[in-house]
């Protein structure tokens, strides 16, 4: 496995180190540290940042979307993002987890896909070649919907990040068979954590009613240029399961 670990997990870099694994930046997540403080962010993501040439971004998510009603919303998100950029430009960072803004019974889905597929095309039109944007899905219910926003934007640095624990984070979610699926043409990237079907608790994954271990194999399935990222508060167990169940040789 190309294995990443979350920097919401405090141990992530000291693993990293220990096990030759990549890094996926997490502080800017909350995008105020972009603004407050954020001398003191950008030093911690360097400290953790040292030694590790593996690197992934996560941007920003709270309260952004895309596919925005409002007008004011849109320009934020897109001012957010292009901070996002910049700042994983500035860490060396080529690749970058987006999530898509959905809020069921909010938009409906055929209005907020054309507007996002809108906003991606603009938003990717002036990166570079080696740049590559992930989609996430967090709180969509059909499994096909980001493919399709994927599809449509017709570029192919979009490409779709496939949030085990968001996907079966409901006993009404699909199967994760189908989301897998779903993905598999677009799939590069994959976020690891568990959880009881009630909330998003990013638990390690042998923690709660996921099968994940039935979901790797099935992603291991589809070829080797699939990365993946361990998003547990607390890496050690989730790093330990990994290697008790063959997915990594330490």
């Amino acid at each position: 496995m190309d294995l990443y670990l979350s920097t919401i997990g405090k141990d992530a870099a000291a693993l990293a180190r220990e096990y030759g694994f990549g890094i996926e930046i997490a502080e800017f997540g909350y995008a105020a540290n972009m603004d407050e403080d954020f001398e003191h962010w950008e030093s911690v993501v360097l400290d953790n940042l040292a030694g590790i040439e593996r690197r992934i971004f996560h941007a920003p998510y709270s309260e952004l979307c895309p596919a925005a009603i409002d007008p004011l919303i849109l320009d934020v998100t897109k001012r957010r993002l292009k901070q996002a950029y910049d700042l994983a430009h500035r860490f060396g960072v080529s690749r970058m987890v987006v999530h898509s803004g959905y809020v069921p019974g909010i938009y409906y889905m055929e209005w907020f896909m054309e507007r996002s597929i809108a906003f991606w095309r603009e938003y990717l039109c002036d990166k570079p070649p080696d740049f590559t944007l992930l989609l996430e899905n967090v709180m969509e219910e059909d499994p096909y919907m980001l493919r399709e926003i994927v599809e449509k934007t017709g570029d192919s640095r979009f490409q779709l990040c496939l949030d085990i624990g968001h996907a079966g984070k409901s006993p009404s979610s699909p199967p994760l068979e189908q989301w897998i699926e779903a993905a598999a043409p677009y799939l590069r990237h994959v976020h690891v954590h568990n959880n009881y079907r009630t909330l998003d608790l990013h638990n390690p994954p042998g923690d709660g009613l996921i099968d994940v271990r039935a979901a790797l194999n099935g992603i291991l399935e589809l070829g080797s240029d699939i990365s993946y990222t361990i998003e547990t508060a607390d890496l050690k167990p989730a790093v330990s399961w990994l290697i008790e169940c063959g997915f990594i040789v330490p």
